[in-house]
């Protein structure tokens, strides 16, 4: 089978499309054969050594297909099945995957394969954001930065559809559209406009409840400074470099606001809540109330493009790799 493998952290050129033999599930692990392969800014923090990997190794957590083979302790899932994955194991930009039975989540017939490898990790991410992070309210004011990229158009969407008024921030023109049309009641343009001073503007100077903070470095400081009285920041991404450290005296200075630096895999780390943000995702899709728009896809030979397509911001809604 082909299979992306890193040898060495760096730029997008360090990873290698090379042939290797098909794994044998063993004991509790599932051979998946992959449909779809989503691609995630977590991929790039892991290739370039922001977050560490043991090397050689794979990349990839998420994807979609079907269970080629079992091992003996598998109980849940028989050959055939429809299936998707998005934490892990490590491994998923290639033609199979070994996944462990408790990681793996049946898909349903009404999800197509290419839909929730673009936004399964994603929709996982908007829906603990929302709900398990903060739980966001009819009537409340948010900020969600990034509104047009994977995570940022399931998200405003859902949390329109709670009821709450959606403000995005973008980093183009031509993006502006396309975060309205997912949900946004207003959109900035962060690189043309103060998007603090912007928010200020629509909220009277009140501030929002939350702000979403995926850019991390170069916009953590306002972030702060648009949150109303004991608002929280949740910075959950570094796309433009990891922020300076925060002096925690700023926080009461700011109006005694909070701060939290999640991650997905610590809110899905038993099987009930892999199991119960997996339903209420998929739920959400066949309901309508949010949707996968796959804008790019790339094969596993053009990966590197993938990835600095993604570092460049170039591109909007979900991006998928075909095996």
């Amino acid at each position: 089978m082909r299979k992306i493998i890193l040898n060495k952290l760096g730029d997008a050129e360090q990873m290698e499309l090379t042939e290797v033999e098909i794994p044998s599930a063993s004991a509790d692990q599932v051979l998946v054969k992959h449909a779809a392969i989503g691609i995630n800014f977590i991929d790039i923090y892991q290739r370039s050594g922001l977050y560490p990997l043991n090397l050689p190794s794979g990349l990839g957590l998420e994807a979609s297909g079907v269970v080629e083979s079992v091992g003996e302790l598998v109980k849940n899932f028989k050959v055939g099945d429809r299936v998707c994955y998005c934490n892990g194991p490590v491994g998923a930009y290639a033609e199979f995957n070994l996944v462990p039975e408790s990681l793996l989540v049946h898909l349903p017939n009404e999800i197509d394969f290419d839909v929730i490898a673009g936004g399964f990790l994603k929709g996982l991410t908007a829906y603990f954001l929302l709900h398990d992070v903060y739980e966001v309210a009819k009537g409340q004011k948010i900020l969600f930065h990034a509104a047009a990229g994977g995570v940022g158009s399931i998200a405003t969407s859902w949390a329109k559809s709670m009821g709450a008024l959606v403000i995005g921030t973008v980093g183009s023109e031509k993006k502006l559209d396309y975060a309205k049309s997912n949900g946004c009641d207003f959109v900035i343009n962060y690189n043309t406009s103060s998007f603090k001073d912007k928010v200020n503007e629509i909220t009277n100077s009140e501030g929002v409840t939350v702000v979403y903070d995926s850019i991390g470095k170069n916009t953590i400081e306002d972030s702060m400074d648009v949150l109303e009285k004991r608002g929280l920041l949740v910075s959950f991404g570094n796309a433009s470099g990891v922020p300076e450290p925060i002096n925690i005296l700023d926080l009461m200075k700011k109006g005694s606001i909070y701060v939290t630096r999640p991650t997905l895999f610590d809110y899905v780390k038993t099987r009930d809540q892999l199991e119960k943000a997996s339903s209420s995702f998929f739920e959400a899709l066949i309901n309508k109330k949010v949707s996968i728009d796959i804008q790019q896809e790339f094969s596993l030979r053009n990966i590197a493009d993938a990835h600095n397509s993604l570092t460049r911001r170039e591109t909007m809604g979900a991006t998928i790799i075909k095996p």
